[in-house]
């Protein structure tokens, strides 16, 4: 049984310590044979987008040992299905440089930061080409310009860190973003008068820079020095055989990539590369199968299935990785939102914070399995998202937080009917529902509220509850336990009163008692019911009333001695609340 590379990325490693890996690398054919001069492929994160660039790294670089003996590749694909294509396809095998870069270090709080953590990852990448420093194919301006990349702006580290004057700080580090804008260009231009052929250059996670910068703030300076890097070394590049990039958003072609004509955009709505990242349902039911658990076949499908990649079924790699890897030690293990908590969802946050009426009834169609309709337009910025209801709904598409259920075209526009994926995804909005009303709650002012209590004002009361229920979603409006919670939210905090939640008292638990700092002040029970239908109700009032007389819920709080007791039934219906007094029908 091989062991399962949780949090490996780089697909050498796969091969040399026979990890389990799921076959991707018919990935390299559809490069070839679909992709564009640039290809760019969105995909949500944790989709294996990573591997995948460090699979067509493997296939296609150019290596040489310390010997200077070029590397036999054919040993990292032995049994593969890519040796199953011909030789057309395999005659690629080993033939070009590659240059393979990842932006996502540039997850920094400010553009300095962000910038210089990007130099290092291009400096890297230089080192990794270090054969160019004395290259006999190069001149010695080139080398020497190579050089100067490699040492990594050392007039920067030596005289811009230590500027104080901002202005002059700002102009040095704007001449350093010029130095690297054009690194890539430089690198691929030495790199194929070294080896005599074009370059292939892989781009991660490109939009990450962009994604941290709109969120604190640096947006347009980012985007600045992305727009050159990118037109530099996949536009104006004579050196260039073909790109890949991936990312989870396409930024629009305006911000990014202005003028590049020659790009082949691969979204979640693209047939192309359907099964080139996630797992299909053959995939996904023979790693089961592998590890003994065909038997969680349907309880892997409703948590982790769901997404569609053109018209193939999709299967999140990383949670059911993650699901099996758990498994392996515990059987009976619960499913977990494994995706959920690689990353803190601020997309669904926004969304619920920004919700008006509409986008929250849009919200209680989805969590409760419904289906709505959107506008789907693929151009969009950072800078957009926030710009309406109908971009953040875009942008969730796309991320893999919603899944396309059917799509129709009105006009020029196109739109999706969409829905959620599957039960890890609808952990993720219900969770972040439940946090938003919490702090809805815990904002409230709640002097009303206890002066209703403690007058007995039930008629208050339950216009209290009710006024604040109607800001929320109504997911959890079945739930008895969401009342319960909103409740002993609400009363806590009262003064000169302790709450507490199912208590034992007389021959039962109440839902909820305050319990005076003074005996001498009287408690207070709750009893909470639910009912489906309004006019239904008045039972489930009735109901609360016969469990605290039956329990005797009022005798045992006087058997501890406390000097009085107020019962208060309470019965909940969707955003509705009504409640009564138990000692006033008794």
């Amino acid at each position: 049984m091989k062991k399962i590379g949780i949090g490996y990325e780089n697909y050498k490693e796969f091969i040399d310590q026979n990890l389990y890996y799921v076959d991707k690398t018919l990935l390299v054919r559809d490069v070839l044979e679909k992709g564009g001069k640039v290809t760019l492929i969105t995909r949500p994160r944790r989709f294996g987008k990573t591997l995948g660039l460090s699979m067509l790294c493997t296939f296609f670089e150019l290596e040489y040992d310390r010997e200077g003996n070029r590397i036999d590749k054919r040993p990292y694909f032995k049994g593969k299905k890519i040796m199953e294509t011909g030789e057309t396809v395999l005659s690629n095998m080993g033939q070009y440089p590659v240059i393979k870069l990842s932006l996502k270090s540039a997850n920094q709080p400010d553009f300095e930061r962000a910038f210089m953590m990007l130099r290092e990852e291009i400096i890297d990448e230089c080192e990794r080409h270090a054969c160019l420093k004395n290259s006999a194919a190069l001149d010695e301006t080139e080398r020497e310009r190579f050089k100067g990349l490699l040492k990594g702006g050392i007039e920067w580290d030596r005289r811009g860190r230590n500027l104080q004057d901002r202005r002059e700080r700002e102009e040095a580090l704007k001449e350093e973003c010029g130095r690297y804008a054009g690194a890539l260009k430089m690198l691929s231009t030495y790199l194929k008068k070294h080896h005599g052929k074009n370059v292939i250059i892989l781009i991660d996670e490109y939009d990450v820079p962009l994604e941290n910068a709109w969120t604190c703030g640096f947006y347009e300076e980012m985007i600045g020095f992305i727009r050159s890097f990118f037109e530099s070394a996949l536009k104006t590049n004579d050196a260039l055989e073909f790109a890949v990039v991936t990312g989870c958003l396409r930024i629009s072609r305006e911000s990014i990539f202005t003028g590049l004509n020659n790009m082949t955009l691969v979204s979640v709505r693209s047939g192309l590369f359907s099964e080139a990242f996630g797992f299909t349902e053959d995939e996904t039911m023979q790693m089961l199968g592998d590890y003994g658990m065909a038997d969680k076949a349907g309880e892997v499908r409703k948590w982790y299935d769901g997404y569609l990649f053109g018209r193939d079924e999709i299967y999140n790699p990383w949670s059911v990785t993650k699901y099996v890897h758990e498994h392996l030690s515990m059987q009976d293990a619960f499913p977990e939102p494994y995706w959920a908590n690689t990353s803190s969802n601020t997309i669904v946050r926004d969304l619920i914070l920004r919700a008006d009426d509409k986008a929250r009834a849009e919200l209680d169609i989805l969590i409760n399995g419904g289906t709505i309709e959107q506008r789907i337009h693929e151009d969009i910025t950072y800078a957009d998202v926030h710009e309406s209801e109908e971009n953040l709904w875009n942008f969730l598409f796309f991320t893999g937080y919603m899944k396309k259920v059917s799509e129709r075209m009105d006009g020029e526009d196109i739109y999706v009917r969409m829905c959620i994926p599957n039960l890890e995804i609808r952990s993720i909005y219900r969770n972040q529902i439940r946090s938003w009303f919490d702090r809805i709650v815990q904002d409230a002012d709640r002097a009303d509220l206890y002066r209703a209590v403690t007058e007995k004002n039930t008629e208050k009361l339950a216009e209290i509850l009710t006024a604040l229920l109607k800001r929320s979603i109504s997911t959890f409006d079945s739930a008895e336990s969401f009342y319960h919670g909103y409740l002993l939210s609400m009363l806590t905090g009262m003064k000169d009163y302790a709450a507490r939640s199912n208590r034992e008292a007389g021959e039962g638990r109440p839902d909820i008692t305050l319990y005076p700092e003074n005996p001498t002040d009287p408690a207070y029970i709750f009893e909470i019911k639910t009912r489906k239908k309004f006019n239904e109700m008045q039972s489930g009032l009735r109901e609360a009333f016969d469990q605290i007389g039956t329990k005797r819920y009022r005798e045992g709080i006087l058997e501890e001695g406390y000097a009085g007791v107020v019962s208060f039934g309470l019965c909940f219906c969707k955003k509705s609340c009504i409640a009564g007094l138990y000692d006033s029908v008794k």
